[in-house]
């Protein structure tokens, strides 16, 4: 079988180095990849919204399957658009069309859809111009914190927790009079305020059956502690120690069980990964947020503990006989620690020379901000490497990890080294 996988970072060289290992691949393509996805296929130039680019290439290289790395082409449709022309509906695309996509690219869509579904979720309302004033007049019937989401994507920064009524006003004001977060902030979500611990589950789905994913917790946090400013994920662990077989029950039965049963009823087709953000309030689950792929830096720490080949598990999202496929999950602890640019989440360089990665030898070195320049592999993002360790328990998993990411080097790099610690 010939893949190919849309993406650059750290969550599409994990799925490239899983994949690589199924006796059913013949051939891998990554588009574009980066300087570490060339060890497991050969990296493509193709920007991933550049659908007739895409399809092309997949005609070309005779591809069987694409699997999407990233949200935006799937918000913007790559799926309808194979199924749309007559030489590219024959490949299987692992990832929602767009309709199905609207979970993650509109936020009142998904809150929408939780509470016609009765899935557990915090109690919300929706504002945009034409109501703006009813908006201001409803903060202040709310408790603080606040929190505001701007409905559309927004990179991840389109979520303020307000401290204030007066601040609470003013952001509300600013997202949706003055564009703050442009079209995405056109339509915004104010929202229950819910005080927990963050994790996620994700789940694989063939549209009718689904297999539910190792459980994962990530920090966003630069700071040590978590502190500082919010970033795209500094590093994860999985299986998150707090979601017990009880709790994750109580996931499937309250929430993933309606949310595959809630597309069904909404005609709405859906083959591929669900992320489900969740809250555990006092042992019960709440859901923040639903994202239509797989998260970053998650998926390195989820994908390393699944002894199943994934390559068949697509294979049966694609054919719709996925609850036919076998699935085995590892009881080892993966974490991960991701090292990034100096100054990231803010202004960085990028161009450094990396150096050292061949020394590490007990844990797994994703790439994920980088090029080749020349003999050179130097950074080229804000999060430049996610190096993931799977151990027997979590503090041999953290220290090995943390280890490992102190033996590469390159100028003004940076990593947590406490990740996972408020676990153990």
């Amino acid at each position: 079988m010939n893949i190919l996988i849309i993406g650059s970072g750290g969550r599409e060289s994990a799925f490239a180095y899983k994949i690589s290992q199924s006796p059913k691949l013949d051939k891998l393509y990554i588009a574009p990849g980066n300087a570490g996805t060339h060890q497991y296929g050969e990296n493509v130039d193709l920007k991933v919204n550049d659908f007739e680019g895409i399809g092309a290439f997949a005609v070309q290289q005779q591809i069987d399957m694409v699997l999407v790395g990233p949200e935006e082409p799937l918000v913007k449709g790559i799926h309808d658009y194979f199924l749309s022309q007559e030489h590219l509906k024959g490949i299987a695309v692992i990832g929602p069309q767009q309709e199905g996509a609207q979970l993650e690219g509109s936020k009142d869509f998904s809150k929408e859809f939780m509470e016609r579904h009765q899935i557990p979720t915090a109690a919300f309302k929706s504002f945009d111009k034409s109501n703006l004033e009813e908006g201001l007049a409803y903060l202040d019937t709310q408790n603080l914190p606040i929190v505001l989401k701007a409905d559309g994507l927004a990179q991840g920064k389109g979520v303020l927790i307000l401290e204030s009524y007066e601040e609470a006003k003013s952001e509300l004001k600013a997202m949706i009079s003055d564009a703050k977060f442009g079209e995405a902030s056109q339509v915004v979500v104010v929202e229950e305020f819910l005080k927990g611990i963050e994790l996620s589950v994700f789940v694989l789905t063939d549209g009718e059956n689904y297999k539910v994913l190792p459980s994962a917790k990530d920090y966003k946090r630069i700071g040590e502690g978590d502190t500082g400013l919010n970033t795209g994920g500094m590093g994860s662990v999985s299986p998150v120690p707090f979601a017990d077989q009880s709790f994750l029950d109580k996931v499937e039965e309250r929430i993933i069980k309606p949310t595959v049963d809630g597309l069904k009823k909404d005609n709405i087709p859906y083959k591929g990964f669900i992320f489900i953000g969740l809250m555990n309030v006092d042992g019960e689950p709440f859901v923040i947020e639903y994202n239509v792929r797989m998260g970053d830096p998650e998926t390195e720490s989820v994908l390393v503990r699944i002894e199943s080949d994934l390559v068949d598990l697509l294979e049966g999202v694609a054919q719709g006989n996925l609850i036919d496929r076998s699935y085995t999950v590892s009881s080892k602890t993966a974490a991960t620690v991701m090292i990034v640019s100096g100054g990231y989440p803010g202004k960085y360089e990028v161009g450094k020379v990396i150096s050292n990665m061949e020394n590490v030898k007990e844990s797994i070195v994703f790439h994920a901000g980088t090029k080749q320049d020349g003999a050179d592999v130097v950074t080229a993002g804000g999060r430049v490497l996610a190096v993931t360790a799977l151990e027997d328990d979590l503090f041999s998993a953290l220290q090995q990890a943390t280890a490992d990411a102190g033996r590469i080097f390159f100028q003004g790099k940076y990593f947590r080294t406490d990740i996972g610690f408020d676990l153990i």
